[in-house]
């Protein structure tokens, strides 16, 4: 370990609209949701992560919860720069030196990004203590991070739904060819089932208890081969204005999200419209990969299969193939300087 090993740090954040995932020495140190609580009287950081997660919608008004990412992108700046900054102290053994460290960092930003959204992630990065910030796209970070060869002339479809985004691109040659980022995923379908509850049970319901919902039965087909059981949601009868309990079938919520699947479904088809002809043959050999956590939307892989009659691939762990290529990066930064931007 050289002089500057002790001074410096590399690590590699995922920065997502829901979890942000930190790699720090080839490993994942920190897994956390993307939020932050903070006093509204001092200013002061009360928590991050999963602590402010377990605040959020419980507060009273001299905390509010904070999620800095919308779509995406950074829409709280303040906010982001402490979080960052909360979520680097949690990775152990920081800052145990006389000097404070620095970082080489490298995170992942959505392909349809604009300039001064990826100005903002740079700023924040900088001031969360990193020296030199390098960024990469989130559909070349999944691909890495599922183990494709993506410096070869071969085509391969990720199609990426986090929390903000759904990043579709279509990579050859170490960049991407073809790309549509949406902004219907993760937090959509939330925001559906949340919606669907009051319309048709007349039943309030917080994000949280929606998010659960979504994970526990979220379905993209309303027959599936192995039917997940009925779900009982708590939340507030919205005609008595007393708590209750309702039982929802995995079903309704397919209907829920039917509308927001569908889009997902169109920007995929227009990234396969406007895929040059050699590489849609190539996609027709390997298939579409899904990562992401709304790769794990039960039925999703099917649904998507009986549209483009192409063969869909579910990363394993999806919900970290971002970070994990983020980190093949970091390690190997010289070989995928190509991919990088500062």
């Amino acid at each position: 370990m050289g002089l500057f090993d002790f001074f410096s740090s590399d690590i590699a954040i995922d920065l997502g609209t829901a979890n942000t995932l930190i790699i720090h020495k080839e490993k994942i140190i920190v897994d956390e949701p993307s939020i932050i609580a903070i006093d509204k009287t001092t200013n002061k950081v009360l928590a991050i992560g999963r602590e402010a997660m377990n605040m959020h919608e419980k507060t009273h008004e001299n905390i509010k919860t904070i999620r800095p990412l919308k779509d995406g992108v950074i829409a709280d700046f303040y906010a982001a720069e402490q979080m960052i900054r909360g979520l680097i102290k949690m990775i152990p053994g920081h800052n145990k030196g006389m000097f404070p460290q620095s970082h080489r960092m490298v995170i992942c930003i959505p392909s349809g990004i604009t300039e001064v959204e990826k100005r903002a992630v740079r700023d924040s990065a900088e001031h969360a203590g990193g020296k030199e910030v390098y960024m990469i796209y989130e559909p070349l970070a999944a691909a890495i991070g599922i183990g494709i060869d993506i410096e070869k002339p071969m085509g391969s479809m990720i199609v990426d739904i986090g929390g903000g985004t759904t990043e579709i691109a279509l990579i050859a040659l170490s960049g991407i060819v073809a790309d549509q980022s949406i902004r219907v995923a993760g937090d959509t379908f939330t925001k559906d089932i949340l919606d669907y509850m009051r319309r048709q049970h007349n039943l309030l319901i917080g994000e949280r208890s929606a998010e659960k919902v979504k994970i526990a039965i979220g379905s993209a087909l309303t027959e599936l081969d192995d039917p997940p059981e009925d779900y009982e949601i708590r939340g507030r009868d919205l005609m008595t204005g007393i708590p209750k309990v309702i039982k929802v079938s995995y079903s309704e919520i397919a209907f829920a999200l039917d509308k927001s699947v569908s889009k997902i479904e169109e920007a995929v088809l227009k990234a396969l419209e406007i895929a040059p002809p050699e590489l849609s043959a190539d996609i027709y050999d390997n298939g579409i990969h899904l990562t992401g956590g709304g790769a794990l939307l039960k039925g999703l892989d099917r649904r998507l299969h009986q549209k483009t009659k192409l063969p869909i691939h579910i990363a394993e762990d999806p919900l970290r193939a971002v970070v994990r290529g983020t980190g093949n990066v970091l390690k190997n930064i010289k070989q995928f300087r190509t991919v990088l931007m500062t």
